[in-house]
């Protein structure tokens, strides 16, 4: 009886429905430089970001202006992860997510980029529930709580791969080459947006595949 309430805290402390999404990858230095900011072009950015304690906070209303004066783009507060554009290869963002309740309509992490098209990814929030564009449900019951998001975007095997605290979620082929680049934050969506969108990211990483 005590070999078998050992194994089962084993089994419950391996959590073995998670995999080791960045095996095989090895972590590309980032530093503050790396973390370009956009928000709306005509507020200071203390208005729409914070950082404190590690944690980035964005957040964005639905009448805001865009993120400069000649885009026709919805309004956005997003991290671009500047100097680490890719064209080519195995590459992973890895963050740690937060959402809180209210929050709808908004992208929170996308790959901007691609062979036709603006983007190869993107991930929504309506309701809670994250979705590929407005369409296929990612993960759902993501309001107010930390989730660690990774994004592996195989360039040469025109595939990405989305995991949810270690579980693989989604996973869809891309939309071909280009310059590409990870981003997070906030920005609306096309329709259906809450007034008010915040999401948190701490613990930021870019991951590139080991030859």
């Amino acid at each position: 009886m005590l070999l078998f309430l050992v194994l089962v805290c084993l089994l419950k402390s391996f959590n073995l429905g998670e995999a080791d999404t960045t095996d095989g990858f090895t972590p590309v230095p980032l530093t503050q430089a790396n973390f370009e900011l956009q928000r709306p072009y005509n507020v200071p950015l203390e208005e729409r970001y914070s950082y404190e304690h590690g944690i980035h906070k964005l957040w964005v209303y639905a009448n805001d202006k865009p993120h400069d004066p000649n885009s026709h783009t919805q309004p956005r507060t997003e991290i671009r992860v500047e100097g680490l554009d890719y064209s080519s290869g195995v590459w992973q963002f890895e963050g740690y997510g937060f959402v809180p309740n209210g929050t709808s309509g908004v992208t929170i992490s996308e790959i901007h980029g691609a062979s036709s098209g603006a983007t190869t990814l993107i991930l929504r929030i309506y309701d809670g529930n994250m979705r590929y564009y407005s369409g296929d449900l990612v993960d759902s019951g993501l309001y107010d709580k930390w989730f660690r998001l990774n994004v592996i975007h195989d360039v040469d095997g025109g595939k990405v791969t989305v995991f949810i605290d270690g579980v693989q979620k989604y996973s869809t082929k891309d939309k071909g080459p280009g310059d590409l680049y990870f981003k997070c934050g906030v920005y609306a969506a096309p329709a259906n947006i809450s007034y008010y969108m915040e999401s948190r990211w701490r613990d930021i990483k870019i991951y590139k595949k080991s030859k």
